[in-house]
């Protein structure tokens, strides 16, 4: 018996089925170059994609930062304007009291002039009644004293009496009289140093009032920029999370092409992206540096003798305003000033470490250096504040009854980054 073999004629069954398996494998091979194809076009698009949200985060961050730039340049002008308020306020108070004083002196001086008035009036009524009098009782005049006297000694003694009592009249209106008319006067300066007080105060009011509008003005465009920035920040997250979102997806792509040009067989499906939704994990405690700065008593602190100089000197410079008062927008128009608020506060630390060259305000710090915390520095921000721990002590604002920032060794409570973003410098 001849062993079983298959025939290979046309139309043989052996034939038809080497044809249907060349025909399949072109089918598989051709497939596979289309796929190949759509793969490369995928990731194109896609890098394509993730260049255009790179490009456009640049921009925004580059906004951003103009917009902090804008929004500090603001704090230190309503910090200025504030202050200018505050003097005209208390200007507008003096003069308020010099008018009061003023209507007083003059209510007095109007009340010492009606009272000379009435001295002067007495005085005349007094004159008239001895006119009358002396006409009633036919009193002789001087020359018949001198024809009815007995002796000249006696006409000497009545003419006298009459020159007297002229004298007294002619003085007791003349007197009265300049009574009256230096009452008089006296009201006229009153008055006008009343009015002139009153001009003075209407001015200082005016001026209060512009200073007032003017602060408003600033504030509404500050919390304008500050919600432009926060509009621009949540664009700045959804971007990134769309550039993870592209990157992961070339990613995939990249291996569902390799895989399908190495072997002609369905892709696996790529790994999703991760879903925005889901918070990050929290940053770790702060490593320990171990050294520590110590507290002096004074209020000051001493860096560790192991410090880098750009700690120590962030130390020493937080140690020239460790007695300066709290000023809300204080150390934003410029590092030196009057008292300080808490950025102002940590951004002249970290100006005098070589760390910052302009203020920055809260929000600013949540994007200042690197995130995560640091050995020798570590800054703690949100919008509403901010604090740094250099060398393991706190230097705050908050926590010191309003006197303005200080050293604090108590970190209780104060390390917990859910509401606050820690950042800090590069290498420290």
């Amino acid at each position: 018996m001849q062993p079983h073999s298959f025939h290979t004629r046309a139309g043989s069954p052996a034939a038809r089925i080497a044809i249907a398996l060349t025909l399949l494998l072109a089918a598989c091979l051709v497939a596979a170059l289309a796929g190949g194809g759509t793969a490369t076009a995928s990731v194109a698009k896609k890098q394509e994609a993730l260049a255009d949200v790179r490009d456009r985060q640049v921009a925004i961050s580059d906004e951003i930062a103009a917009s902090n730039d804008e929004i500090n340049a603001l704090i230190g002008q309503v910090s200025e304007a504030r202050q200018a308020e505050e003097a005209a306020a208390a200007e507008l108070a003096q003069t308020e009291a010099d008018l009061a004083a003023a209507e007083r002196e003059l209510a007095d001086g109007r009340e010492h002039l009606a009272e000379v008035r009435l001295r002067l009036d007495d005085a005349i009524d007094e004159l008239e009644d001895l006119l009358v009098g002396i006409y009633k009782s036919n009193d002789p005049d001087a020359i018949k004293v001198l024809i009815d006297s007995a002796e000249w000694e006696d006409a000497s003694i009545d003419a006298a009496y009459l020159d007297r009592l002229n004298d007294y009249q002619q003085d007791t209106v003349i007197r009265v009289k300049d009574l009256r008319d230096e009452a008089e006067a006296l009201v006229g300066s009153l008055t006008e140093t009343r009015n002139r007080i009153a001009e003075a105060r209407d001015a200082v009011a005016a001026r209060h009032q512009e200073l007032a509008d003017t602060r408003a003005s600033l504030e509404a465009q500050e919390a304008e920029l500050a919600a432009a920035r926060e509009s621009r920040k949540a664009t700045l997250s959804d971007l990134a999370g769309r550039e993870v979102q592209l990157e992961d997806g070339i990613e995939a792509a990249e291996l569902r092409r390799q895989r399908e040009a190495a072997a002609p067989v369905p892709p696996e499906e790529p790994e999703a992206a991760p879903d925005p939704d889901v918070a990050a994990p929290e940053p770790s405690a702060p490593a320990p540096s171990g050294s520590t700065a110590t507290l002096n008593a004074d209020g000051t602190a001493t860096p560790p003798a192991d410090a880098p100089p750009e700690v120590v000197a962030a130390i020493e410079a937080a140690n020239r305003i460790e007695d300066m008062p709290y000023v809300w927008g204080g150390g934003h128009g410029s590092f030196e000033d009057s008292g300080y608020d808490c950025s102002g506060a940590v951004s002249y630390a970290l100006n005098g470490g070589g760390f910052l060259s302009s203020p920055l305000d809260s929000t600013g710090f949540t994007y200042w250096g690197e995130s995560g915390v640091g050995n020798w520095i570590t800054v703690y921000a949100n919008s509403g504040h901010v604090y740094v721990v250099i060398a393991g002590l706190r230097w705050d604002t908050s926590g010191t009854d309003g006197s303005g920032p200080s050293w604090s060794t108590s970190l209780d409570g104060y390390l917990d980054t859910s509401s606050y973003s820690a950042r800090h410098p590069a290498g420290f």
